[in-house]
């Protein structure tokens, strides 16, 4: 009976859905899975490789799957695309994903460790707020400007003689509340990072680099980590060959 060595899932909210190869990179397997259905099935697998997209709970699952014995890989999205034949469905993005793994230059993404992921989603709120800030300021701009006004609003509101409407005065001073509220919370957000980033150890070696701050450095550490994840490649299963520059199966003639 052939041997499972490659796994390809395709991840769901509450579905997966997985296509299995062997060594030739013949199906012997395609299946869907709820979430603890497939870990219950991956934990009494006998270890083996097992590629996903690096998308929503991705870094989550190839950490347990890794605990099993696994080899866990995720490729960035872009790069499956490509490979996905016929009409898209999810089976036929799991099978993508094999082949896409299949691939010996294919390049693969670090999976995160919790606090990397942490970090990133500390990154992800501030990047959030500061969006927000501009978004209020931007509405700020385009409520003066309606009534003729270039000003700046802190200056208005403090001198209060221009010919404003009683409810566009209210507008303001709730805008501009809710943007000083904005960078309050941004500045928080900063000193917090700082603070982490001075604690960790790769992003205290990033910030010896001359223009690399405790907001990049902490950011380049918790979304890159180890930068050797973009060298990383797959290993070649024993049915490829090197032939004049392209991968062929082992089986045809040398070259």
């Amino acid at each position: 009976m052939a041997t499972i060595t490659l796994i390809g899932i395709d991840i769901g909210k509450h579905s997966f859905y997985l296509v299995a190869h062997d060594v030739h990179g013949n199906i012997l397997l395609k299946r869907q899975f709820g979430r603890h259905s497939l870990i219950d099935f991956l934990a009494r697998h006998p270890p083996c490789r097992i590629v996903m997209e690096a998308c929503c709970g991705a870094h989550w699952l190839a950490r347990k799957l890794a605990g099993f014995g696994h080899t866990v890989q995720l490729i960035a999205p872009q790069y499956v695309r490509p490979f996905v034949q016929g009409n898209k469905n999810d089976f036929l993005d799991a099978q993508a994903i094999c082949e896409a793994a299949s691939r010996p230059t294919m390049r693969y993404v670090a999976v995160k460790s919790p606090e990397q992921q942490a970090q990133s989603a500390l990154h992800r709120l501030r990047e959030a707020r500061i969006r927000e800030r501009v978004q209020t300021g931007n509405q700020i701009h385009a409520l003066l400007l309606a009534f003729g006004l270039a000003q700046q609003a802190h200056v208005l509101l403090r001198e209060h003689d221009a010919a404003l409407p009683e409810g566009a005065w209210r507008v303001l001073e709730k805008q501009l509340q809710h943007h000083d509220l904005l960078l309050q919370e941004i500045e928080a957000l900063d000193r917090e990072i700082a603070a982490q980033a001075k604690q960790d150890d790769v992003a205290r070696r990033l910030m010896t680099v001359p223009g690399i701050g405790p907001i990049t450095a902490s950011q380049l550490a918790a979304d890159v980590g180890n930068a050797k994840g973009y060298g990383m490649r797959a290993t070649l299963p024993p049915r490829w060959v090197w032939c004049r520059g392209s991968t062929r199966q082992a089986a045809r003639p040398s070259c």
